[in-house]
């Protein structure tokens, strides 16, 4: 029998294609997992393409999320049967990910999925649920609550989706979305915005170091320019809470939102999180953090994953993608 995934070479010339290979051999402390489904996030987006530095050893199956049903266990803490996901570590990274019917992982990595919350459902959170709600325990651990007023970057994305949504069940005050799209401000309002705004009405034309203080929060997916635009606008010891570079690695700014108004920049990082954390979070989103009814998410195939990556990249994708894989044939 062999199986189906989507493999990233670059011995001769870059290559991204769909390939079929044998059921690979697991390693002691390691799982097989039938994957049954994976996502489509920014970082599968950026190993589609050359020279981006996600990839850090080729070939590679990319896909940094996967959730599925183990077929065969060396990890005495896992048996065949056992439903569960994987997010960050070195998936899809430094090790083949999820964009595979099935895939050997070391066992430190894995989650127990909760009883209540499928496959899909796990992969419609994925990485940027997970990733959203880290944000939103940083935010609240530096003083959000109901009377904040909270800034959401790239809101049509995953993570900033979620964000939006995961505000809207902690009944903040006013939460307004940052967005380019003007055609999706009902969406945004749906999941939660009380306001949607372009770069164009927020930033002025010269920026200067310190703004009016209009926001008490924000949660940054963008990064670079947008980040460095938004941080004069921070109420004083209010908190930003950064976790995406979709807009560029390069952060050119003053010091003056930190040391004159005591501006917090939360770095979160999905990728490292404590297994502790990841089960906490994990419960938490399938018992009161629940999945949006009106979130944009669309299933497709692993055939269509690269079309999926190039409207990605190229900021026309809205929402969450997550492929099918059906990885217990």
């Amino acid at each position: 029998m062999t199986y189906r995934r989507l493999r990233i070479s670059n011995k001769d010339t870059f290559k991204a294609a769909i390939e079929k290979f044998p059921k690979p051999e697991i390693a002691d402390n390691e799982v097989l997992i039938a994957v049954d489904y994976s996502g489509i996030n920014y970082k599968d987006a950026l190993a589609t393409r050359p020279n981006t530095g996600v990839l850090q050893e080729y070939p590679m199956t990319p896909g940094i999320d996967l959730a599925g049903t183990i077929l065969e266990s060396k990890d005495d803490r896992f048996v065949s049967g056992d439903t569960v996901l994987v997010t960050g570590y070195g998936l899809g990274v430094k090790q083949d990910g999820g964009l595979s019917e099935v895939q050997t992982v070391p066992g430190d990595w894995v989650v127990k999925r909760p009883t209540n919350l499928s496959a899909a459902q796990a992969m419609m959170f994925g990485t940027a649920g997970f990733t959203a709600a880290l944000a939103i325990q940083a935010l609240l651990a530096h003083g959000l609550d109901k009377t904040s007023r909270v800034l959401v970057t790239g809101a049509t994305g995953g993570v900033g989706g979620f964000a939006l949504h995961f505000l809207k069940q902690l009944c903040c005050q006013e939460v307004i979305a940052l967005s380019r799209k003007e055609d999706q401000t009902d969406y945004l309002k749906t999941l939660g915005a009380t306001k949607v705004v372009s770069p164009n009405e927020l930033f002025p034309e010269k920026s200067r170091p310190l703004n009016k203080q209009l926001f008490d929060f924000a949660i940054d997916t963008v990064g670079a320019d947008t980040l460095a635009k938004i941080l004069p606008f921070i109420n004083y010891a209010g908190s930003v809470a950064l976790c995406g570079n979709a807009g560029g690695i390069k952060l050119n700014t003053t010091v003056l939102p930190f040391i004159l108004r005591g501006v917090n920049l939360l770095g979160i990082d999905s990728v490292e999180a404590s297994m502790e954390e990841r089960q906490k979070l994990w419960t938490k989103l399938t018992n009161e953090w629940l999945l949006p009814t009106d979130f944009q998410v669309n299933t497709i195939e692993l055939d269509q994953v690269l079309e999926t990556a190039d409207a990605l990249l190229a900021g026309k994708h809205v929402g969450r993608t997550i492929v099918a894989l059906g990885g217990k044939k």
